[in-house]
C-alpha cells in the first residue's frame, strides 16, 4: 500500500508544483497533500530556517503548531541541527520534546534542501497514534521532497 500511495502522492505533486521555484507556494502544496493522503497524520506542516539556529512555523495543515523552534530543541530542531530524518515512535522518550499538541505521540520530521544544498526548513509530520510512521514513510518522502524543491534556488 505504502508504494502506491506514494506513487499517487508523487503525481499528484509533480502535477501541481510543475513550473513553481517559490518555496512558500511549494511548502503549502505539500503540507496539504500530503496532510490529506496519510491517514495517520494529525498536522502536516514545515517550520522554515529564519535565523542562524532558528525555525519559525511556515504553511501546514491540523491544529496550531508552534511559532518558533530553536535547533537546539524538539523533534524538529534536531532534524534543523544534524541535518538528518528523525522518525520517532513515541515523543514522550524523546529527550527535549516540545509538545506543541498535547495529542501527539510520533513523529517524523524531514531536512528540506534547495537546490544549492542549503536548509530551507523542515517538513513535520505529527500522528495521535504510536509508531504511526515506517523507513518506508520517511524514504518516500525524503525522495519526494528532494523533487519537489529540487528547483528552488532562495529561502523559505
Amino acid at each position: 500500500m505504502v508504494p502506491a500511495l506514494y506513487d499517487e502522492l508523487r503525481q499528484r505533486l509533480d502535477a501541481l508544483c510543475a513550473g513553481e521555484f517559490d518555496p512558500i507556494a511549494l511548502m503549502a502544496t505539500v503540507a496539504c497533500e500530503v496532510h490529506h493522503a496519510l491517514p495517520q497524520a494529525d498536522w502536516t506542516g514545515f517550520y522554515r530556517v529564519v535565523a542562524p539556529g532558528l525555525l519559525k512555523i511556515g504553511p501546514y495543515q491540523g491544529g496550531h503548531g508552534c511559532l518558533t523552534i530553536p535547533f537546539d530543541r524538539g523533534v524538529c530542531g534536531a532534524a534543523a541541527r544534524t541535518g538528518q530524518a528523525q522518525r520517532v515512535d513515541d515523543v514522550h522518550q524523546f529527550p527535549g520534546h516540545i509538545a506543541c499538541a498535547a495529542s501527539t505521540q510520533s513523529e517524523l520530521v524531514l531536512p528540506v534542501w534547495n537546490r544549492r544544498g542549503d536548509l530551507l526548513g523542515v517538513f513535520d509530520i505529527d500522528s495521535n497514534q504510536p509508531a504511526a510512521f515506517s523507513e518506508a514513510d520517511e524514504l518516500a518522502l525524503t525522495t519526494l521532497l528532494a523533487c519537489c524543491f529540487a528547483n528552488c534556488a532562495g529561502p523559505a
